[in-house]
C-alpha cells in the first residue's frame, strides 16, 4: 500500500508527538477518539479494542481521518491525513508493532496484551495537509 510523501520537517513533528485524533465513520455517523500512536516509514499505528465503536465502523469501513497537532505557546501546527486502514491481529508483523509501544507507553508496559485480545490498526495516508511546521 502506497501513502503519501512526508518532508523531514513533518517526520520530526510526528515523531516528536504520541497522541493523535482519528476519525471513523459509518452510515453517515462520524465518530472521533485520541489514540496514541507510532509513526513509521510514511504510515501510522494505533491499537483498539474489539469491542469499541472505532473497530466496528473501521470493520464497515476502512477509510480514516487523523490529525496530530500542537498548539504550544500559540503556535499552531497540524497534519491532517485521510486514508485507509488494515487491521493487524496476529504474527511476526503484530509482535513488532508489540515492542514498539512496549518500549514507547507506560499504559503498555502497565496493562499488556495478547495476539488475537487487541488488533493494531495501519493507516496509510492518501492525502495530506499541513501548516505551521
Amino acid at each position: 500500500m502506497k501513502g503519501v510523501f512526508f518532508s523531514r520537517r513533518e517526520i520530526q513533528f510526528l515523531y516528536s508527538n504520541e497522541i493523535c485524533r482519528v476519525a471513523t465513520c459509518y452510515d453517515n455517523l462520524p465518530h472521533i477518539t485520541p489514540v496514541s500512536y507510532i509513526f513509521d516509514n510514511g504510515k501510522f499505528y494505533f491499537t483498539t479494542d474489539y469491542d469499541t465503536l472505532k473497530y466496528s465502523n473501521l470493520k464497515k469501513n476502512n477509510r480514516i481521518s487523523l490529525v496530530v497537532d500542537s498548539s504550544e505557546n500559540n503556535n499552531n501546527r497540524a497534519i491532517v491525513t485521510r486514508g485507509i486502514t488494515k487491521f493487524i491481529h496476529k504474527g511476526k508483523k503484530f509482535e513488532n508493532l508489540f515492542d514498539l509501544f512496549y518500549d514507547r507507553f507506560d499504559w503498555v508496559r502497565n496493562d499488556p496484551w495478547e495476539q488475537g485480545e487487541a488488533p493494531f490498526v495501519l493507516v496509510v495516508p492518501k492525502t495530506k495537509v499541513s501548516w505551521g511546521i
